[in-house]
């Protein structure tokens, strides 16, 4: 950030940061609708409201930058809370050519990053999770600390490449992407896993936002299914893993005790990775934890910044 004092993070959080409405006086740029990234997408920014240092909130696969509201909500007092869809969801461009590189979704980050200004505080979860950790990767500095529950980074140093085989690929390219209404398409979803395991607000954020009215009166998905496959498929081609050492950033890497998706061997694969690292497992919840139970991932990123916030500086 343009901030000219070397104030720490804890003396930080009474200076309001308001993105989109800031005062010249502060030196914090100004953000007011989408950005453009280094390859040329626009990506769409939600200002999910609070005062306080900035942090930025990257969405899972098939999801968009809104479902964060239910979490921001409890860090806003402290906090300016920012998210963004991921290209190919929610309100930003699609993919050239249907091309889901991870490290598109990581210059993603880094194209908002960018527009907040550096270092920046930055929450993700799953493939957004692994998004962050590839724009510091390849712009180191950019963030001052991450906190990513269940990143996916798979443990494969070199990458093992495209995986057009896999299972989530396959529910992807099946899944219903028209419905009647939204009210349809919320009854729809509340009754299957894992979006009956996800809190009522996140639930609705979700159907609320990430669905697009056609001129027939129906309404469909934005994120569409073979968008969703693709990304699921490139999962496996990104060389994360490999560059792991690369982010020196302190790093939150959380998880769900009943996840089937990353379980304790992969989390201490990638905290031996990471130079300056740590994890915490939180009961009850599964991949989708910061949907499933908002309060309680809110209070894991709050219990992480109070401990690393001293040495963090904001510039």
């Amino acid at each position: 950030m343009s901030l000219t004092s070397t104030r720490t993070f804890a003396d930080n959080q009474s200076l309001v940061v308001a993105i989109g409405a800031i005062g010249k006086d502060t030196g914090v740029p100004t953000v007011a609708g989408p950005v453009r990234t280094s390859d040329g997408i626009e990506i769409a920014i939600h200002d999910l409201g609070g005062s306080g240092p900035p942090v930025l909130f990257a969405h899972a696969t098939g999801l968009h930058g809104l479902v964060w509201q239910p979490v921001a909500a409890r860090l806003a007092p402290a906090f300016r809370c920012v998210s963004f869809d991921h290209r190919g969801h929610g309100d930003s461009d699609g993919a050239p050519g249907l091309d889901f590189d991870w490290h598109g979704l990581g210059r993603d980050a880094l194209a908002v990053a960018e527009a907040l200004g550096s270092p920046l505080v930055a929450v993700g979860h799953s493939s957004g999770a692994a998004a962050l950790l590839l724009a510091e990767q390849a712009r180191p500095g950019t963030f001052a600390a991450l906190y990513c529950y269940e990143p996916i980074v798979v443990a494969a140093d070199p990458p093992l490449g495209r995986d057009t085989g896999n299972w989530l690929a396959a529910g992807a390219r099946r899944r219903r992407e028209v419905f009647a209404s939204h009210a349809e398409a919320h009854d729809h979803y509340s009754a299957k896993p894992p979006f009956a395991r996800w809190a009522p607000e996140a639930l609705a954020s979700y159907v609320d936002n990430g669905f697009e009215d056609l001129p027939d009166g129906t309404v469909r998905l934005k994120c569409r299914g073979e968008s969703e496959a693709l990304v699921y498929e490139m999962a496996s081609a990104h060389d994360g893993f490999a560059r792991m050492s690369d982010v020196r950033c302190p790093v939150l890497l959380a998880s769900g005790s009943d996840s089937d998706a990353l379980g304790p061997a992969i989390i201490r694969s990638l905290q031996d990775r990471l130079p300056d690292s740590r994890t915490e497992e939180l009961p009850r919840i599964g991949h989708f934890g910061p949907l499933e139970d908002p309060p309680a991932v809110a209070a894991s990123i709050e219990r992480f910044l109070a401990d690393v916030g001293p040495s963090i500086r904001f510039f």
